[in-house]
């Protein structure tokens, strides 16, 4: 997986492209799909680096290539989905 972080729509300084990365290699993280993907269509990744900074991103791919739009520290909200996701899997 291959990222491209040139002219990135969101700081970097805030989350590191190292840690949305490492959010992306979670092995729990959870990635959602839109209803109907197309050429624009935009996903989403909720994952935890290896620090355990829950982290949400919205982010394009080809298949090989991803382009991370938004990246943000996940919400209460979103942290209960992600921890109750993945007590349903196992």
């Amino acid at each position: 997986m291959d990222f491209d972080w040139l002219d990135a729509p969101f700081d970097l300084r805030k989350i590191t492209p190292k840690e949305i990365e490492e959010s992306f290699e979670d092995p729990f993280s959870l990635r959602l799909l839109p209803d109907q993907a197309g050429e624009d269509a935009r996903y989403f990744n909720l994952g935890k680096s290896i620090g355990d900074r829950g982290i949400f991103s919205v982010f394009w791919t080809d298949g090989k290539n991803y382009r991370v739009i938004c990246a943000r520290d996940m919400t209460p909200e979103e942290l209960g989905f992600y921890t109750r996701k993945n007590s349903e899997n196992s």
